[in-house]
């Protein structure tokens, strides 16, 4: 018997942060607004777009909360977000382009929390109808078609993976997500690792519902690719505790690259060179962002995809 979420129990608020995103209202709101749950409340907080992204919004009847662009911030955005809705018991940050697959969606990721030591669970990830195969991969690599559910102690296992959320589709259950201090005020990027480790340390568990499925990946150049390992690379220098607790993402890495290089083998073995560039790519980036304290500061906005964040510190 499908395990059912319980209504009653709590009240729901679904969360996504905007800029210029007028593009995914033609997906995303349609399957939202048709789960078998449905939300109490879908906040958007836009960060002042230049198209129609607040206007598209309030068309579906969501809740809209404008906040100045350089005020944005991947973590105090959201923790701004959670005192929007106090009411709100469990919170689902999602992404505009993550689409719900099922209408069972939110309902099967929130039926997680019938274990009351679940602080946060995520649901699995498939790629958009025009993922290239590194997407693919990625999607299969990271979300597979098993659930799982993580503790502390886990971590003698499972390493740095432990921690692993994400901040396309994750649900927490606001008295977990208070306990352990909220959403960090500053960060440059990975606010999901960075409360999946608070969890655990805290003694919450978190929860994989491999049969909560969104569609969601990008094709990535390789710019796009080094300036996104740059920001993990400065997020885990400035939270260097994770790695102290969990262990270096070195060996998950290596795993990924053995796994990709078969997976491509098997489909398109012509795009393993462009692989091997992808890999120095992401090793370029994150050794720089582990010693972006070493670069100058209009070096690190011109190296990573945050360039809010680098303004703020200037």
């Amino acid at each position: 018997m499908e395990k059912s979420y319980n209504k009653d129990f709590s009240r729901v608020a679904v969360i996504l942060t905007t800029w210029n995103s007028e593009r995914f209202f033609d997906l995303f709101p349609g399957p939202l607004l048709l789960q078998g749950i449905r939300p109490d409340q879908v906040l958007i907080v836009d960060s002042e777009s230049k198209d129609n992204t607040v206007k598209r919004a309030r068309s579906f009847g969501f809740c809209v909360h404008e906040i100045p662009r350089l005020e944005f911030n991947h973590g105090g955005t959201r923790a701004l977000a959670s005192t929007l809705v106090p009411w709100a018991e469990f919170l689902v940050y999602t992404t505009p382009d993550a689409i719900m697959a099922t209408p069972e969606t939110l309902a099967r990721v929130l039926a997680a929390f019938d274990n009351p030591e679940i602080g946060a669970a995520y649901g699995r990830q498939l790629p958009h109808h025009n993922a290239d195969l590194f997407a693919i991969h990625h999607c299969n690599c990271s979300y597979p078609s098993f659930s799982w559910v993580r503790k502390y102690a886990d971590r003698t296992t499972f390493g740095y993976k432990t921690v692993y959320l994400s901040d396309s589709f994750t649900a927490y259950r606001r008295s977990a997500l208070e306990s352990v201090g909220g959403f960090p005020r500053r960060i440059i990027g990975s606010e999901d690792f960075y409360l999946g480790a608070m969890l655990l340390k805290n003694g919450w568990k978190t929860a994989y519902v491999a049969d909560s499925t969104v569609f969601h990946s990008h094709n990535q150049t390789l710019v796009q690719v080094f300036r996104r390992f740059f920001d993990i690379g400065v997020m885990q220098a400035e939270q260097s505790w994770i790695r102290e607790e969990y262990g270096s993402p070195v060996g998950a890495g290596t795993r990924f690259i053995r796994s990709e290089v078969m997976f491509l083998l098997s489909r398109n073995p012509i795009l393993i060179p462009v692989a091997i560039l992808r890999t120095i790519a992401k090793y370029l980036g994150y050794q720089l962002g582990r010693r972006h304290q070493r670069l100058s500061h209009d070096l690190c906005m011109r190296l990573g995809n945050f360039h809010e964040y680098w303004t703020a510190q200037a």
